[in-house]
């Protein structure tokens, strides 16, 4: 199973989206947004900056 994208919203009314795995466990989860369609906007950041992102080891 592919990962999925799932947007829900919290105690405060914002918007957040988790990243799962397809095992299913979260593997990202976002900041708050004040409208589903910023959380949507984050979600296709994600999925276009993601591919190339640099990964640094900090210790």
């Amino acid at each position: 199973m592919a990962g999925k994208f799932e947007i829900w919203t919290d105690a405060k009314g914002e918007y957040r989206f988790h990243l799962k795995a397809g095992n299913g466990e979260v593997i990202a989860t976002s900041e708050g947004y004040t409208s589903k369609a910023s959380a949507k906007n984050g979600i296709a950041s994600v999925q276009n900056n993601a591919p190339d992102a640099e990964i640094v080891e900090l210790d």
